[in-house]
């Protein structure tokens, strides 16, 4: 773009006048940071427009992307790279006396999103924008999004994540778009000659009212769309009468009930009102947006049967599987078609994406919770149930078959499956995972509808993974191999023909010194912790679950740490232990893994005795800003989840994209990144996902031989309960009978002494640094194949059939 820098500084000046009255010198940082992020939206918006413009011209094929989850990170830098402006700015900055990146800073991350999901959903909109697709988000609008993690007295604390305090400056309200969702209430069924008629009647509204997000591309002028819906009360949210007779909590229940609809991702759903409100979360959002897409497919004047043909709705996990039903209930009640034109609309406007087989994602809701609080969606439920149970009985004959499939049953009415008949692809997101779902998870559907389901292996923007969170390191690779990569990331192997230079180590090598400086300065200033830069920084970040297995990684540290207390002396590379992650509120064991690895911490951090040699890191309330300088300062990767249990991961690939040496179980992505680097460049242990599921099926496994077999093991797991932790001597007991007396469910102690083998491994390769930064540039070349705009492509070619569309202008 051309840039007129005195233009430019004009402009923010008077944004900040407009803004808050007030000259250059008087505002303060975040005062800078909203004016300079209006003058930013100027530019944006100029493509926004010619984008909505010549989308509707063009009259092609446009998916809408319902999530949960939309972990954005903070978006100022990222609007720079892609709007080529970045050093133009922050050249124009400077001149005022600002610094560019202190305003970045400023920026609060988006509350939108928990893990690996929500990452995922951001990194493909980044890479659908970069690849010209009409491509767009569609989610809810968190006033808290998840929770602020504090540890207090080794504690997870969840306060609220107030992101949006101050305001947030790139979203856009528009009030015009808003459209009413219903729930409660009663159905009446009138027959006509030619049909049955539904009346909803008696039911709560819930304004839904959209707030736009511009997704930019990487300087090709196309800006996507992330709509989020925030929940507000309708006009009847205020019952006078009620409130003059002293009624007060009846006349302001109705709006707050409202209100919490979009107020925070994922409350407790271990009672009733946590479910409850999850379920009015899930309906709130796909119901809105399926009126919103069908409003304006309306106005193009096309027949409904071309739907399919013009407009594309993927559910990203079991989550907006309320869409199926929803899209019935707009194209039957709203439209007037009959069901068997609808269904066929429906199966071949919605794709869904599984991403995990736990079945506590596996969304299943009680039949007369979802009855009550969505009566004409219950009965489109039911409907759909009986259809599908009669065809299976009538191709098999029989019962196991249909309770195989059936979406109904045992009194829950189970949304995976409701995903699965409502959709033309039904896609896992490792290859590995992809095949669980179609021989496992899924079987009875696979032999159903085999044409439905494939693979879509997960990637990661390295716009932000690489070009924005490690700068030297994508200079470094531009100057190494041309920049052609930017645009083409596979272009990345060209670096496999370095490799070996010694010259380009050296500058990798001094790169990750300089990143590991600056984490290890982070952790000094905000925990009063000296780690050693010299150190393998070993990370393992990720939300706190137990298949995720955190514990084995504590496990292995006290190990170590018995090693060091017996003899100090001990010849071992020094050792920085970091981790990061959240657990759910209502998650007891994982909340006590962390207090395990505080405690942990505390022990080892103030033992002089060791001289230094091992370090334990928890820095808390973990988000994409973190993540960003975690990443790119990290020596190893931890991704030691069961084997059969992680459906792909995206961390393994944004770590090994910076360099760091994956120790893994043959689980998700892992395999497919081991396929790519060569057993040479990756750290594999434990067991497999055949040899977990035969363990499943067939039994054999016992703990209790474990412990009694491995005198290692003994030794951690007494420490557990045995006073080791001093005042913590009863704490970990339920950590300890997790693993012991409820026969180690995700196999930790199976695994522990595959996995401290490995761990000699990784050390051993780290004391030789030409060997450890040849591995880290292999992976690095490798790491092009990951990129989310490859999953981009194949989801576009392979399940969506839409096109690029080049915005001109």
């Amino acid at each position: 773009m051309n840039f007129d820098k005195a233009g430019f500084k004009n402009s923010f000046i008077n944004q900040l006048q407009s803004m808050y009255g007030k000259g250059l010198e008087e505002a303060d940082l975040y005062e800078q940071y909203m004016a300079f992020g209006a003058c930013v939206r100027e530019v944006i918006s100029q493509n926004w427009i010619r984008t909505r413009q010549q989308y509707r011209s063009k009259n092609e094929k446009q998916v809408f992307y319902f999530s949960m989850e939309f972990l954005l990170g903070k978006l100022l830098d990222m609007y720079l790279i892609h709007l080529g402006l970045k050093e133009p700015c922050r050249q124009a900055l400077a001149e005022l006396g600002i610094d560019l990146a202190a305003l970045a800073e400023a920026e609060p991350d988006a509350g939108l999103g928990n893990g690996g999901l929500g990452r995922l959903a951001a990194c493909l909109l980044d890479s659908m924008a970069a690849m010209h697709l009409p491509g767009h988000g569609c989610g809810i609008r968190y006033k808290y999004g998840l929770f602020e993690q504090k540890i207090v007295d080794h504690h997870q604390v969840e306060l609220p994540d107030n992101w949006l305090k101050n305001g947030y400056i790139w979203e856009y309200r528009k009030a015009d778009k808003t459209v009413e969702v219903r729930f409660g209430g009663r159905i009446t069924q009138i027959i006509q000659p030619d049909k049955w008629m539904f009346v909803h009647e008696d039911y709560e509204p819930v304004l839904a009212v959209p707030y736009d997000i511009p997704i930019v591309g990487y300087q090709n002028r196309t800006v996507n769309t992330l709509r989020l819906w925030s929940a507000e009360p309708a006009a009847i949210d205020f019952d006078l009468s009620s409130f003059n007779r002293g009624d007060y909590s009846r006349a302001v229940e109705y709006r707050h009930s409202v209100e919490r609809i979009s107020k925070i991702l994922y409350p407790d759903d271990t009672h009733y009102e946590g479910r409850l409100l999850r379920l009015k979360q899930q309906y709130f959002f796909v119901s809105a947006g399926l009126q919103s897409i069908l409003h304006c497919f309306k106005q193009r004047a096309l027949p409904w049967r071309t739907l399919p043909e013009k407009v594309g709705v993927h559910i990203n996990d079991t989550h907006p599987a309320l869409a199926i039903p929803e899209l019935m209930r707009l194209l039957i009640d709203e439209a007037g078609l009959g069901w068997e034109e609808a269904w066929n609309i429906t199966v071949n406007t919605i794709s869904y994406t599984n991403h995990t087989t736990m079945p506590e994602a596996l969304e299943k809701w009680p039949v007369d919770m979802l009855e009550k609080l969505l009566p004409r969606i219950y009965l489109i439920i039911q409907e759909i149930h009986e259809r599908l149970c009669r065809t299976v009985w009538d191709k098999t004959q029989s019962w196991d078959a249909v309770s195989e499939i059936a979406i109904i049953a045992d009194g829950q009415v189970h949304m995976a499956r409701l995903a699965v008949v409502g959709s033309y692809s039904v896609n896992g997101v490792a290859q590995i995972h992809s095949e669980i779902l179609k021989n496992h998870t899924f079987a009875g559907f696979s032999r159903l509808y085999p044409y439905k389901f494939n693979n879509k292996t997960n990637g990661i923007t390295h716009r932000r993974w690489l070009i924005k969170s490690n700068p030297a390191l994508a200079e470094l690779i531009s100057r190494t191999i041309d920049s052609s990569w930017i645009k083409y990331p596979c272009d990345l192997i060209q670096l496999v023909n370095y490799a070996q230079d010694e010259s380009l180590q050296q500058q990798f090598a001094a790169i990750k010194r300089q990143n590991k400086l600056k984490l290890a300065q982070f952790i000094s200033n905000k925990y009063d912790i000296q780690v050693d830069v010299d150190s393998i920084f070993d990370v393992q970040v990720k939300r706190l679950h137990a298949y995720k297995r955190q514990i084995l990684n504590v496990l292995h540290i006290m190990h170590l740490y018995n090693k060091l207390r017996e003899n100090p002396q001990l010849d071992m590379v020094p050792r920085t232990f970091i981790f990061a992650g959240k657990a759910a509120p209502g998650y007891y064991i994982a909340k006590q893994t962390i207090k395990l690895i505080h405690v942990l911490a505390e022990k080892i951090n103030h033992d002089t005795a060791i001289q230094g040699k091992l370090k334990v890191v928890f820095l808390e309330n973990y988000s994409v800003s973190l993540a960003e300088m975690i990443i790119s300062a990290a020596d190893v990767s931890e991704q030691i989840s069961t084997a059969s249990k992680e459906a792909s991961g995206t961390g393994n690939m944004k770590f090994m994209m910076n360099g760091a040496i994956t120790i893994g179980t043959m689980d998700g992505a892992n395999i497919e990144i081991k396929q790519a680097v060569g057993d040479a460049n990756i750290v594999i242990f434990g067991l497999t996902a055949k040899q977990v599921f035969d363990y499943y099926h067939y039994g054999g496994y016992s703990a209790w031989d474990m412990y009694h077999n491995d005198p290692r093991i003994k030794t951690v797991m007494e420490q557990l309960v045995d006073g080791f932790f001093q005042e913590e001597r009863e704490e970990f007991r339920p950590l300890y009978n997790d693993l012991l007396h409820n026969n180690d469910e995700f196999f930790v102690l199976k695994d522990f002494a595959a996995y401290c083998d490995a761990q000699r491994v990784v050390e051993n390769k780290f004391r030789h640094s030409r060997e450890w930064q040849k591995m880290a540039l292999m992976n690095i070349a490798h790491s092009g194949i990951f990129s989310s705009d490859r999953m981009g492509s194949e989801y576009s070619v392979g399940i969506w059939k839409i096109k690029p569309v080049i915005i001109t202008g």
